[in-house]
């Protein structure tokens, strides 16, 4: 992986921070790059949606990286509200002071705003951008009277997973066409053995026979099991068996009893590493 020698002149102090220091590994699947930097020059925000370890964020850490970018991500949740996103005041030095949040902070200096699984988020949270995410591109800060209008490189990019919505969470439809959209999936099963040995430093064998249990763990999926095993922890097992463990007990620990708390499905799969690891 490269590392990047960060030119502080081109980005304010309190922005450099979030500058992604080291290349990340990303192997792009489709002509998702492409499409993130035509997003990028057309001021279009830009929705991803994908189960869960499939490689998203991973792909914005990659694109924030090329094309050198501040990438500031919020990981959200229910008690996420509007301020811890846009700023507050508070108490320094026997004075109460401006501190800007995440997303103020984007905007005012540019760069990317990642927010992960927004639907977790709470309703006012997402109403707060849609002024940032059509042709205004602007963030009114109540509590302060200020106008801050989005810096030249401010991007808007949120993801979440479809197979985790309900009725009580769900985007709605006036947020979801203020963005374009890109449909991430788990990888095909060579390039996911691919992935799986550059990142877990394993050869290729034992790469392929990981990339062929996720895919059988996901054909779980419907059948007990809410969501499949995603690559990043195809990729944890086999950073395990790098280390030492043996095979089974890497996919145990990185597999079965990460996706399920239920006996029934554990012992699916395990009958499915039995197909692979039969000698443990």
């Amino acid at each position: 992986m490269n590392e990047r020698k960060v030119k502080t002149e081109e980005w304010p102090e309190v922005i450099t921070q979030f500058l992604v220091g080291q290349e990340p590994h990303y192997v792009p699947v489709g002509k998702e790059c492409e499409f993130f930097r035509s997003a990028f020059e057309q001021n279009i925000p830009l929705l991803l949606k994908g189960p869960t370890g499939c490689g998203k964020t991973r792909f914005v850490e990659s694109m924030a990286w090329e094309m050198e970018l501040p990438l500031i991500t919020v990981s959200c949740h229910e008690d996420l509200t509007a301020a811890d996103l846009v700023g507050r005041y508070l108490f320094k030095d026997n004075q109460t002071v401006w501190e800007d949040g995440p997303l103020t902070l984007a905007v005012r200096y540019g760069g990317i705003c990642y927010l992960d699984e927004i639907v977790e988020a709470r309703n006012d949270t997402s109403v707060i951008i849609h002024s940032l995410t059509d042709h205004r591109r602007l963030l009114y800060i109540d509590k302060t009277q200020e106008v801050v209008r989005a810096h030249p490189h401010f991007m808007m990019v949120l993801s979440y997973n479809p197979g985790y919505q309900n009725v009580r969470k769900e985007l709605k439809e006036s947020t979801k066409q203020r963005f374009t959209a890109l449909n991430f999936d788990y990888p095909p099963q060579e390039l996911e053995a691919r992935i799986i040995a550059e990142e877990a430093g394993i050869d290729m064998g034992s790469a392929q026979k990981l990339a062929q249990v996720g895919k059988k763990v996901r054909n779980l999926k419907g059948y007990g099991l809410s969501e499949g095993a995603g690559t990043r922890l195809m990729v944890y097992a086999g950073m395990l068996m790098a280390g030492g463990l043996p095979p089974r007990t890497a996919c145990e620990g990185a597999i079965t009893n990460t996706v399920t708390d239920d006996e029934e499905i554990a012992a699916s799969i395990e009958d499915i590493l039995d197909i692979f690891y039969p000698e443990e």
